[in-house]
């Protein structure tokens, strides 16, 4: 099913942008983890939205009410289910949309798929939204990964064509540079500029997009399978369900395609008794297992389709050409907002991944 993931544990995310609620299943968790739900709520709040002049004006508290799966702070062995009410719903700002599709969103393809039964409000299940349970998932495995050492860190690395500096500076450390706690980078200048493009964007009518980095780090070396179980496709694979996800790389990815071989290899040391690398331009995996360094991956989120600028699309009953004014409540940048998001979908793959390296040991 195309809104259920992993391989040991089974995530399913149900729910319409303006429907009653929005949620997730998460099954095949060990019991007796610890949740700290005050600790997931704060992790939540930096998606949602209505969080300033860069985001939607739509209001969600975006609470869960957790309906099974934990007891006494605790895991218990049964499916973690959860849900999140709509409340702040204009579900008229979308009537034209089934008739006349946006371009750049999924209207007209699930308009072919659904043959015209699927709900145009707010994008229905094709909205970004929809990163809310993904966020409640991926904010209980960022917990569970902590706990074994493991951390994962995001920042907005290019806005509007605004660059930030990387999130490490030095591969011999295994400590992140910190993040800004108001705006995800770690310049505040370059924040300030990028908070000037959105706005520009958005006095134009217009939106713009950019590139987040990722990082993990504690990983040991060994989790991961080649082919279509490696790290890259388990992270790939949950990354591209996130709306708005037009690319991804790994290590120096693209970059690296111009190197040399004797450039792009990251050659070993020893390390205080552990196998390093100099370089990291992996990214952390090699044959699709982790080699003990940094995981790093990048991903590139388009510009928010829906603006205010009059667009051409068509009116799909006459078949002929129209143009289209977009209402609605939108971000004109999504970036800022998936910075978490890119972080939730991480810590679910690397999850995994860590289960099925320990049902692998049994």
């Amino acid at each position: 099913m195309s809104s259920t993931y992993g391989e040991c544990l089974k995530l399913s995310i149900f729910g319409q942008s303006h429907g009653a609620a929005i949620g997730m299943t998460l099954d095949g968790i060990p019991a007796g983890l610890p949740v700290d739900i005050a600790a997931l709520n704060a992790f939540l709040a930096r998606r949602a939205p209505g969080q300033g002049a860069h985001t939607t004006a739509r209001k969600e508290a975006d609470v869960p009410e957790f309906l099974s799966g934990i007891v006494n702070d605790h895991t218990c062995g049964a499916p973690i289910a959860a849900m999140i009410r709509n409340e702040n719903t204009r579900s008229a700002d979308y009537n034209n949309l089934m008739d006349r599709p946006r371009p750049g969103h999924a209207d007209y393809t699930a308009q072919v798929k659904y043959k015209g039964f699927q709900d145009v409000a707010g994008g229905g299940h094709f909205s970004g939204r929809l990163t809310a349970p993904l966020c409640i998932a991926g904010g209980l495995c960022k917990q569970w990964l902590s706990t074994m050492g493991i951390s994962i860190h995001a920042h907005i690395s290019v806005l509007g064509g605004i660059a930030d500096e990387p999130l490490y500076q030095d591969w011999t450390c295994n400590t992140p540079m910190h993040v800004c706690d108001d705006f995800p980078v770690l310049n505040k200048s370059a924040g300030e500029r990028m908070l000037q493009a959105i706005a520009d964007a958005k006095a134009d009518g217009d939106s713009v997009g950019g590139i987040i980095e990722c990082i993990v780090t504690g990983l040991p070396a060994g989790w991961g399978d080649p082919m279509f179980g490696g790290m890259e496709s388990r992270i790939a694979s949950i990354v591209y369900g996130i709306p708005a996800v037009k690319g991804i790389d790994f290590g120096t990815g693209f970059t690296g395609s111009y190197m040399r071989g004797s450039e792009n290899n990251d050659v070993y040391n020893i390390v205080d008794g552990t196998i390093r690398t100099e370089t990291n331009n992996a990214g952390g995996i090699l044959g699709g297992i982790t080699n003990g360094m940094p995981l790093v991956f990048t991903a590139a989120i388009k510009p928010t389709p829906s603006i205010a600028k009059a667009q051409q699309s068509v009116s799909l009953s006459k078949m002929t050409a129209q143009e289209l004014q977009v209402h609605g409540r939108h971000d004109p940048c999504i970036v800022p907002r998936a910075v978490p998001v890119i972080e939730a979908a991480a810590a679910i793959a690397i999850y995994d991944a860590y289960l099925a390296s320990r049902k692998d040991n049994l």
